[in-house]
C-alpha cells in the first residue's frame, strides 16, 4: 500500500468547481503511490467529498465519472436557469458593494425552498446514499461532512453511514439564502460557519489508518496582496476569512502534535506525525462569484484545479 493520504476540501459553492477538477487529477495520477485513507468537505466541499468516495466504493462509478455528472448538472445550461443565474450573481455582487437592496428572509421566500428541494433530488440523482452505512465498513476512507448546529451553536459533523443528502443539504445552507435543515430534531446551518473544512474527524482511524499526509484543496486565498478598502473588497476578504480561521486552528494544532512528536513528548509508536500540504487556487475571485454556475465560469474552475493538482503530483514524484 501507498503513503496513506487524507483529503479535506474546502467549502466554497461554485469555486467548489476546483475542487472537482484537482480531485479527479488527485486520485488519477496519485493512485499508486497513495492511498486515500479519509475525504471530508464542507458546503460545494462536501459535494465534492461525498461524490469522490461513493465513487471510489462503488463498483459501478468512478470518482471522476461521479464528480463530471453532478457538476454537468449543477451548471446553469438551459436559457431560463443561465437568466436566473446572472441575477443572483448580479444582485449579490450589488449588494457587496454597499448599495441598498432589499433583502428578504428566506423563510419568506417560496424559491428558496424551491431550490433545496432541487438540489436535494440533485444529490440523490448521482449518489445512493442508501448505501452508504454498507459501504462504510473495514478498510473503507473516513467521510466527514461539516455543519453548525444554529440552535446549539456547536460544530456538527456528519461522518460515514451517517451521511446523507441532507446532510450535505444542511452543510450548504448559506444563512441568507436558504432555511435551516432539520436533522434529528435540530437545525443546522451552512457549514462555512463551522469546520471548513472538517480536519479533526479524519485522524479518528484506528493507528494503522491514520493519514500520514493532510491535502487541503483551499478556496479561499490564504493571503492577499494588498488592504481592502472598498466595501466590496472588504466584504470579500471577510468572506475569505471566515472559512480559513477554522481551517488554520485545526491545522495548528496538528503542526502542535507534530512538534511535540519531535521533542520527543509524544512517542512515535502511539502518534502519527503527518504532512500538511495546500493545493489552492492560484487567482483571488469576488465572492459573489461563488454563485455563479454559468458553463464557461465552472469550466475554467475545473481547469485550473486539474492543473494545480497535476502540478502538486508531479512535485511529490519529485521529493
Amino acid at each position: 500500500m501507498g503513503t496513506r493520504v487524507a483529503i479535506a476540501c474546502q467549502g466554497g459553492g461554485s469555486h467548489t468547481a476546483f475542487t472537482a477538477g484537482a480531485l479527479k487529477c488527485l486520485l488519477t495520477e496519485c493512485e499508486d503511490e497513495y492511498e486515500v485513507v479519509g475525504l471530508s468537505g464542507t458546503s460545494g466541499g462536501a459535494v465534492c467529498a461525498a461524490g469522490a468516495w461513493y465513487g471510489l466504493l462503488s463498483e459501478e462509478h468512478t470518482p471522476q465519472g461521479l464528480l463530471d455528472d453532478i457538476w454537468a448538472d449543477l451548471t446553469a445550461e438551459s436559457p431560463t436557469d443561465r437568466f436566473l443565474n446572472d441575477w443572483v450573481v448580479m444582485s449579490s455582487a450589488v449588494e457587496s458593494s454597499g448599495f441598498p437592496t432589499v433583502k428578504v428572509s428566506p423563510y419568506q421566500n417560496p424559491m428558496a425552498r424551491a431550490g433545496q428541494r432541487q438540489f436535494q433530488r440533485l444529490l440523490d440523482r448521482h449518489i445512493d446514499f442508501d448505501r452508504f452505512p454498507a459501504l462504510a465498513t473495514g478498510d473503507a476512507p473516513r467521510l466527514a461532512v461539516g455543519t453548525v448546529n444554529v440552535t446549539a451553536g456547536e460544530f456538527e459533523t456528519f461522518c460515514d453511514g451517517e451521511v446523507d443528502s441532507t446532510a450535505i443539504l444542511a452543510s450548504a445552507a448559506i444563512p441568507d439564502l436558504y432555511p435551516a435543515v432539520e436533522i434529528q430534531g435540530h437545525t443546522h446551518w451552512d457549514g462555512l460557519f463551522s469546520h471548513n473544512p472538517p480536519i479533526r474527524d479524519l485522524f479518528h482511524l484506528p493507528a494503522e489508518r491514520k493519514p500520514e499526509e493532510l491535502w487541503i484543496i483551499q478556496i479561499n486565498p490564504q493571503r492577499i496582496e494588498e488592504e481592502p478598502k472598498s466595501l466590496r473588497e472588504i466584504y470579500d476578504r471577510r468572506n475569505e476569512l471566515s472559512g480559513n480561521i477554522s481551517l488554520n486552528e485545526q491545522l495548528h494544532f496538528i503542526e502542535k502534535v507534530n512538534a511535540w512528536i519531535d521533542e520527543g513528548h509524544l512517542p512515535e509508536t502511539d502518534f502519527q506525525k503527518t504532512e500538511i500540504h495546500r493545493i489552492a487556487i492560484d487567482e483571488q475571485f469576488y465572492a459573489s462569484s461563488k454563485l455563479d454556475r454559468s458553463p464557461e465560469f465552472l469550466e475554467e474552475l475545473e481547469r485550473r484545479g486539474h492543473d494545480r493538482a497535476s502540478e502538486f503530483c508531479e512535485a511529490r514524484r519529485e521529493d
